[in-house]
């Protein structure tokens, strides 16, 4: 009774909180964004981020400590699983209710655009149903908890030898399925989906950490860094963690080829070395934790292998851009502010130049903050992909010249 009576006023007072943006005129409004103490790093935002930090650190090497926090959850736990709560359910439910309630949020905040209603409940209904709901019936089943909306190499060990072999050995024709589930999403799926939408199609509509970047993470999309130095770290980093996915499972395979003589007993130890470094460090501490200090894609865009392939597809290999009507832009600012990924849009903008980056997860904010509508999402042929500046560049125009006209 008192669980539920919590989350109806947790849930109640925030639905109360977000319907001021339906009582607004529909479009963006910056809500002082830049100067809040929340939103532009200020004290609630480090205290945010404190919170945050340490409900990971406590629900990974800690958990006993939430352990009445808990036994709130086991009536629902038993509901949907036939069993106790643990502390990972209870992480799967405030991660979907996470989800769900800035949603709402995000959809009343951008109710004037079609695309971001669309997108937002996509990544609502992906997140409550194959990410919280399936699984769980799945144990009810006595079945493995699988996750259909996670794939190698997001879900790294996915298409390793032992996975695979315990999906065989324990759940007979339903883990053969997942494994060919898994092969068919990571080998087909992917190439073809990204050639045709961009890696849009996931990162922005399907994926739960891009779920939880769009609806809880929106309120701090803008605090991501633009700068230079920013980009040559997220390239080395998304592509080196990638690279050392690749590695070990290309290792791992050529190890149970030769019956454990190239690795021995390391195999083990490069599981639990990216499980702890890149699975819980990076992606849940620092991914989530420094959402107030670093913006909403901390993880996706430093250290996602699934964003990096995807981000090499869609670069070299997709018809996905975003256009730029150069003419009407008036360098406000507003889409460069609001891109999560870093991107410096607005300088594409001013020179009417196709925005191609790997980085881009085709959110569409920052067409949707375009107050000149300069910038639109488009999926066509591949042929002048690539358009170069169509406006006079700065570096084009020389007003001081050394020479003396003749």
């Amino acid at each position: 009774m008192m669980f539920w009576f919590s989350i109806g006023t947790l849930l109640g007072g925030s639905l109360i909180f977000f319907s001021r943006y339906a009582r607004r005129p529909a479009g963006i409004q910056n809500d002082g964004i830049v100067f809040g103490q929340l939103t532009a790093r200020g004290v609630f935002g480090w205290i945010l981020g404190v919170v945050f930090t340490g409900f990971y650190v406590v629900l990974y090497w800690f958990p006993q400590a939430l352990e009445h926090l808990v036994r709130m959850f086991d009536s629902l736990s038993h509901a949907l699983r036939g069993r106790t709560a643990d502390q990972w359910f209870l992480y799967s439910f405030f991660y979907t209710f996470a989800v769900i309630v800035m949603g709402v949020r995000a959809i009343l905040r951008y109710r004037h655009v079609r695309y971001q209603i669309v997108r937002t409940i996509s990544v609502v209904f992906f997140q409550l149903g194959f990410a919280f709901l399936i699984p769980q019936l799945m144990q009810l089943l006595n079945e493995p908890e699988l996750y259909f909306s996670y794939f190698w190499p997001l879900d790294y060990d996915l298409l390793w030898p032992s996975t695979i072999s315990d999906l065989f050995s324990s759940s007979g024709r339903l883990g053969a399925f997942m494994v060919i589930w898994g092969a068919i999403l990571t080998f087909i799926a992917t190439p073809v989906l990204t050639y045709f939408f961009g890696k849009r199609w996931y990162c922005s509509w399907v994926c739960g950490c891009g779920g939880l970047a769009e609806t809880l993470g929106d309120p701090f999309r803008q605090l991501s860094s633009k700068s230079l130095t920013a980009w040559r770290v997220e390239r080395w980093m998304v592509h080196g963690v990638l690279a050392f996915v690749v590695l070990s499972t290309a290792l791992l395979w050529l190890n149970a080829a030769f019956g454990g003589a190239i690795l021995g007993g390391l195999s083990g130890s490069l599981s639990r070395t990216y499980g702890f470094a890149i699975g819980a460090v990076f992606s849940g501490v620092i991914g989530v934790g420094f959402y107030p200090l670093m913006g909403s894609r901390v993880w996706c865009r430093f250290g996602c292998p699934m964003a990096a392939i995807l981000g090499l597809l869609q670069k070299y290999f997709s018809r996905f851009r975003i256009t730029t009507n150069g003419g009407q832009c008036i360098s406000c600012g507003n889409c460069s502010k609001y891109c999560e990924m870093g991107i410096d849009v607005r300088w594409y903008a001013q020179r009417g130049q196709n925005i191609i980056r790997a980085s881009c997860v085709g959110c569409g904010v920052c067409s949707a903050v375009c107050p000149r509508g300069v910038l639109k999402l488009e999926n066509a042929p591949t042929t002048g992909r690539y358009n170069g500046p169509v406006l006079i560049d700065r570096d084009q125009v020389s007003v001081i010249t050394d020479e003396w006209p003749s």
